[in-house]
C-alpha cells in the first residue's frame, strides 16, 4: 500500500486518538493536545484534522450514547485503525533512523531514541 504522508499536526492528533482510545472525541483531544504540548489549539483545527485522518482511513468514528453532561447529546468517538497504527510506526521508524544518523555532537544529551 502506498504510504500516506501526514503533516505534523495530523500526526499529533493521530497519536492523541491512539492514546485516548475510547475517550477520543474532539473536545477531549483538543484539551489533551494543549496539556501535553503547550500549543495553542482550537477545536475547529482538531475537527479538520480528524476529518482528513478519517478520509485517509487512519481513524474511524462512531456516535456514543447520549450523555447527561451534554444535555442528552451524543459525542463522536474516534478510534485508530490498523492503517493508522502502521503509519505511526513508519513515522517513528523514519524519525528514529534520522536521529541516529545525526552526528553525536549535535544530538541533545537527553535525547530518547
Amino acid at each position: 500500500m502506498k504510504r500516506t504522508y501526514l503533516g505534523e499536526f495530523e500526526e499529533v492528533v493521530l497519536l492523541m486518538v491512539a492514546i485516548l482510545d475510547d475517550r477520543a472525541y474532539g473536545v477531549n483531544i483538543t484539551h489533551e493536545i494543549i496539556d501535553q504540548t503547550g500549543r495553542d489549539v482550537r477545536l475547529n483545527q482538531v475537527h479538520a484534522s480528524l476529518h482528513r485522518l478519517e478520509e485517509k482511513g487512519m481513524i474511524s468514528s462512531r456516535m456514543s450514547d447520549p450523555t447527561p453532561e451534554r444535555g442528552g447529546r451524543r459525542k463522536r468517538i474516534f478510534k485508530i485503525t490498523a492503517y493508522g497504527v502502521q503509519t505511526l510506526q513508519e513515522i517513528q521508524g523514519i524519525r528514529s533512523n534520522l536521529w541516529n544518523m545525526m552526528p553525536s555532537s549535535l544530538k541533545p544529551s537527553n535525547a530518547i531514541l
